[in-house]
C-alpha cells in the first residue's frame, strides 16, 4: 500500500538559522506518529512545508504518491489539518463553517456527512452559533470536525487537544484512533502532552535543532534511553540533546 506521507531529505532555513536540517520519514496508512520536540525544533515548520505553506529548500514531500511540490491540489486534496493557532472564521456560524471548507474539499453528500460531524464532535447545541462566540475547547471541537470532513487519507493536527478539558480530550482522542483504525488514513500528531503522546502515537519522533534525534515505540522508548517516563526523555530532549548522542 502507498505510503500516506513520505518525507525525504527535508529543508529550510531562515538567514542562518537552519529550522528543519535534512530530516527523512514515513507515515504509513492506519498509523498514527508523534512529531514531538521543544519549541523551535522544527515542528510546525515541517507541516507547514507540507501543507505547502512554506516552500522546502531541499528534499520531497510526497502525500499518498503525489508529490507536493508539483501537484500540490492533488496532494492536498485528501489532506486537512487542525491547530488551536488557526482558529476558523468567527463571522460564520459553525454549520456555515463545515459547509464552506466542504465545498472547497468538494465533499459528495456534504449535507449528511456535516450532520454527521455535528454528532460525532457533540456540536449539535452550537450548530447556528458563530464561531467567535464559542469557547475555545468548542471552537477546537469544531476545528477538528472540519478537519475531518473530507475523510482525509492525510490527517496533521498540531496540539489538538491543547484547549480541551480532560473528558472532552480523551473522547476526541478516542474518536481520531477509531477513525484511523476504521479506514487507511494516517496522522501526524504533535503534541507537549506525553500522556497524551504514549495513548495514541503508535511511533514518535523526537525533533532537536531540526534534526530528528529519537525513533521509536513511545511506551518502549524511555526504558531504552535510562529513563523512567516519556515526559522525562522529552526534557533531556529539550534541555541536553547531547547525552543522547546527537552530535
Amino acid at each position: 500500500m502507498e505510503k500516506t506521507l513520505s518525507i525525504q531529505g527535508l529543508r529550510k532555513a531562515y538567514g542562518n538559522i537552519v529550522a528543519v536540517d535534512g530530516i527523512s520519514f514515513e507515515v504509513r496508512p492506519k498509523e498514527i506518529v508523534g512529531l514531538l520536540g521543544p519549541n523551535g525544533a522544527g515542528k510546525t515548520t515541517t507541516i507547514n512545508m507540507v501543507l505547502g505553506v512554506l516552500c522546502p529548500d531541499a528534499g520531497t514531500i510526497q502525500i499518498e504518491g503525489v508529490d507536493v511540490a508539483s501537484n500540490r491540489s492533488q496532494a492536498l486534496a485528501c489532506t486537512n489539518f487542525a491547530a488551536v493557532y488557526t482558529p476558523l472564521p468567527g463571522n460564520l456560524t459553525v454549520v456555515q463553517n463545515l459547509r464552506v471548507f466542504g465545498l472547497l474539499y468538494e465533499v459528495k453528500n456534504l449535507s449528511k456527512r456535516i450532520e454527521e460531524l455535528l454528532q460525532e464532535f457533540d456540536l449539535d447545541v452550537f450548530r447556528n452559533k458563530k464561531c467567535g462566540v464559542l469557547s475555545s475547547g468548542e471552537q477546537t471541537r469544531v476545528s477538528l470536525a472540519k478537519a475531518m470532513i473530507n475523510r482525509p487519507g492525510l490527517l496533521l493536527l498540531d496540539e489538538p487537544t491543547a484547549s480541551l478539558d480532560p473528558a472532552t480530550a480523551r473522547e476526541i482522542r478516542t474518536g481520531i484512533r477509531q477513525f484511523v483504525r476504521q479506514g487507511t488514513s494516517g496522522v501526524l500528531w504533535t503534541s507537549h502532552n506525553m500522556y497524551e503522546v504514549e495513548e495514541v502515537c503508535d511511533r514518535v519522533l523526537f525533533l532537536s535543532h531540526g534534526k530528528i534525534l529519537l525513533e521509536g515505540d513511545p511506551k518502549k522508548m524511555p526504558a531504552a534511553h535510562g529513563k523512567k517516563t516519556l515526559e522525562e526523555l522529552f526534557i533531556t530532549v529539550a534541555r541536553e540533546p547531547l547525552t543522547l548522542g546527537m552530535g
